[in-house]
């Protein structure tokens, strides 16, 4: 059996996926499809594309349950999830840890960070979505028993998903350095605002700065849009005041 055909056998306790399936999910990348999956979580069984529904999605992932970098992440995102739902985004968290530990690790992270975790965490002992979503490789076993966060280390990976269940961002971390969900915020804002208007933000933007005018937009175009006027420091560069 080749390389691919054994993607394709490894992900069927997710979802039927044929051989030509199996090939596109070796190398994710942005506006790929976001690999559907059926797993149990700490909220229950959920279908990953019917989680999404019409809104955004945060799937993070970590490689360990009780690792003390992604407990200060999870307990930081605990925080952060009412700022997410306004977004009309929501998170799910993924450890290739069985769900009963996860219920474990949620009461130190709430005794540790002070934030309790409501999101649902996906628990993955056989490691399915991890390879789905190529953080492990194939030939990486079939559970989590007996694994270490050092050979799980790939699972430290942030995917941002919207509503035509496309990834829209894709970040891997080392396991040492802890995530930025500030950043992660800010994208999500960015990505929003540019999904509804013709823009671009540009360096270090932040929610209400102003954006640029992406070049497909015609200056004739521009002005109608913009009858407030713009600023044009290149023909290429035209900064305008963020849209509503």
């Amino acid at each position: 059996m080749g390389r691919i055909e054994r993607l394709a056998e490894d992900v069927k306790g997710c979802r039927e996926y044929d051989v030509e399936k199996a090939r596109e999910q070796m190398s994710l990348r942005i506006n790929s499809e976001a690999p559907n999956f059926v797993a149990q979580t700490t909220k229950g069984e959920i279908d990953f594309h019917q989680f999404i529904g019409d809104g955004w999605a945060i799937l993070f992932s970590h490689p360990k349950d009780f690792t003390p970098v992604c407990t200060t992440e999870l307990g930081y995102m605990a925080k952060l999830e009412p700022e997410f739902t306004k977004r009309n985004c929501k998170l799910i968290g993924l450890s290739v840890d069985p769900v009963t530990r996860h219920g474990e690790w949620a009461q130190d992270i709430e005794e540790t960070q002070g934030y309790k975790v409501n999101y649902p965490m996906i628990g993955d002992p056989e490691l399915k979505v991890a390879k789905l979503y190529n953080m492990l490789p194939e030939d990486a076993g079939e559970t989590s028993e007996g694994r270490t966060a050092a050979n799980n280390a790939t699972v430290r990976t942030v995917f941002v998903v919207g509503p035509d269940k496309k990834i829209k961002l894709m970040l891997v971390y080392p396991m040492t350095t802890g995530r930025n969900f500030d950043e992660i915020l800010r994208v999500l804002d960015s990505m929003q605002l540019t999904a509804s208007h013709k823009v671009a933000t540009p360096v270090n933007w932040k929610n209400g700065d102003d954006v640029i005018i992406v070049p497909s937009v015609s200056d004739e175009e521009a002005k109608a849009t913009y009858p407030g006027g713009f600023k044009t420091l290149k023909p290429y560069l035209r900064v305008v005041a963020q849209p509503k």
